[in-house]
């Protein structure tokens, strides 16, 4: 009306794991990548009253679960436009795009190899907030806490003398340290005590070691900062890995990796490194193979009858570490991923993004708080590899070695005019696809990229960027960024920080953060969650003049 050019996209975010539970819910299967595909597969479900319980889902493959993930959020997709074009909403429908559709796939991948040449992207082994539920390692970004009840259980660590000069004066085979934990299952992966280096309790035992209880494993006693001194008896053991302070001190400390929970949530069946008695062996076999909280009243039965429980367990209450989407606590495992570094562990970075975040005009201007204690708070680079089927593939593949196994530190990558590329399905330059998973061949990375990796670049993939159609120069940096307010942390966080990578400067000038339509009990309404009210009900009953101005 006044006569400017206007750039208003409209776009689906229709790939990620929120999708995946839907179509199991839906059509009642799951994937299974080991099955063959099966062409015109007809589901045993399609909608209901009820979802699908797991138990009762049929397994598919992994080409015939992406068919029916397609087939769902373009069904959702279409009453969503049309509830927003009734409500008459003045986005441009040619300019339309989907997270999953082959221009944003190839963008997100060529980005992703952008990053990769910079050293931006990096794969490393090491411990990831894994969540039971997916069967997937998630970022820091997705998780939430939640309060539990919980019961605190004091054990007894037998002193043993050390050889460092610091050892305790006097300590005995007799002398004992007390812990508290909530995490009893996991003693078999203790790797050390440790207690705050100016807490006078224990400043004489620092450098001497204990002995843990049934295990007989001797473990250190050392000093770190991070240790409380008014949480439980003041001296923590550290496993391998129970919460992400012990992922700090294991890094700080340079401790050993002794695993106990496996990515199913349960004991693993071979005792960790350190445990060599028969005794020990003998009492990890009644854990091996139980699920965590029941791994957790057992292990508390055998250290009662050991002699080695001080007082009663006490009753608590305490926040728990959950994937926002998940049905059980996070576990951390030490698996293989992708990550894009983020400022964690890069000063300059850090202070980069908080500069970026102080020159958007936020709307209101206390939510730029939420951005600077978010980038202050973090403690790990970006984890963006998952271990999902439905999302863009890491276009990456790996040469086989004779053995038999992949050389990870060689991934092969696919050409750009290629892209996009499923390394499942397509082959990489130079092979045959009778050399997939052969030795002297290649196999194919398994792994899609977290939502958010797509998601971060959607300014790139609205404009066409690196296509025939890109008009990314004559709009970008773009205007406005509007967007609820829990995804700070991730939609705004990661795509000024894909901003920052590819061009050093915002995306957008202004950010306009928003709260939640809620449902009666005052909750954010999901998809996931089913507590969903559309808005086709409401223009039906009152009209679309009467929800705009309500809206």
């Amino acid at each position: 009306m006044r006569g400017r050019q206007v750039f208003y996209p409209v776009g689906w975010d229709d790939n990620g794991l929120p999708s995946e539970r839907r179509v199991q819910n839906y059509y009642g299967v799951r994937c299974d990548p080991a099955l063959p595909y099966q062409p015109g597969l007809q589901p045993p479900a399609r909608g209901g009253s009820k979802p699908v319980a797991p138990a009762d889902q049929v397994p598919v493959s992994r080409r015939n679960f992406v068919e029916l993930c397609r087939e769902l959020t373009e069904a959702d997709e279409a009453l969503f436009a049309a509830a927003w074009r009734r409500l008459g909403l003045s986005v441009d429908w040619d300019l339309a795009y989907r997270t999953i559709d082959d221009r944003a796939q190839a963008i997100s991948q060529r980005v992703f190899l952008r990053d990769l040449a910079r050293d931006d992207a990096y794969q490393a082994e090491g411990p990831s907030l894994w969540d039971v539920t997916f069967g997937t390692a998630v970022a820091q970004a997705e998780t939430e806490d939640r309060e539990m009840a919980g019961t605190l259980t004091r054990l007894a660590f037998g002193l043993t003398p050390g050889t460092s000069p610091s050892s305790s004066p006097g300590a005995s085979p007799s002398d004992v340290v007390v812990i508290a934990t909530t995490r009893p299952e996991l003693l078999p992966g203790c790797v050390a005590l440790v207690a705050h280096p100016d807490d006078e309790r224990y400043q004489g035992l620092f450098g001497s070691f204990a002995s843990s209880p049934l295990f007989g494993v001797t473990v250190p006693i050392l000093a770190h900062r991070l240790a409380d001194p008014d949480k439980g008896t003041g001296i923590a053991m550290v496993c391998t890995f129970g919460d992400t302070v012990d992922v700090t001190w294991w890094r700080d400390l340079q401790l050993e990796t002794r695993p106990v929970i496996g990515r199913d949530g349960r004991v693993l069946p071979e005792p960790p490194p350190g445990i060599t008695s028969a005794a020990g062996r003998a009492a990890y076999a009644q854990l091996a193979g139980l699920p965590a909280r029941r791994a957790r009243r057992q292990i508390t039965s055998l250290l009662q009858e050991a002699g080695a429980v001080r007082g009663e367990p006490e009753a608590i209450r305490h926040p728990v570490k959950f994937y926002e989407r998940g049905d059980l606590p996070l576990e951390i495992v030490t698996t293989r991923q992708w990550y894009i570094r983020n400022g964690a562990r890069d000063e300059q970075l850090r202070a980069r993004m908080l500069t970026r975040g102080r020159e958007l005009t936020w709307h209101p201007a206390h939510m730029r708080s939420r951005f600077e204690n978010w980038v202050d708070g973090l403690s790990g680079d970006w984890l963006i590899s998952r271990q999902r089927y439905f999302g863009v593939p890491i276009p990456v593949w790996y040469p086989v070695g004779d053995s038999g196994q992949p050389d990870r530190g060689r991934p092969i990558l696919p050409d750009d005019a290629s892209l996009p590329v499923d390394p499942a399905a397509d082959v990489p330059p130079g092979y045959q696809a009778g050399q997939r998973d052969q030795p002297g061949g290649f196999t194919a990375d398994p792994d899609i990229m977290d939502t958010w990796t797509t998601s971060s670049l959607t300014p790139q993939i609205a404009a066409g960027w690196s296509t025939p159609d890109d008009v990314l120069p004559q709009v970008y940096p773009m205007d406005l960024r509007p967007q609820a307010h829990e995804i700070i942390r991730t939609w705004l966080f990661y795509t000024v920080l894909r901003g920052q990578s590819e061009t050093g400067e915002l995306p957008w000038r202004h950010a306009a953060i928003s709260g939640w339509i809620v449902d009666p009990d005052r909750k954010k309404m999901s998809k996931s969650t089913g507590n969903v009210v559309t808005a086709a009900d409401l223009l039906a009953e009152y009209g679309t003049d009467a929800v705009r101005y309500w809206a």
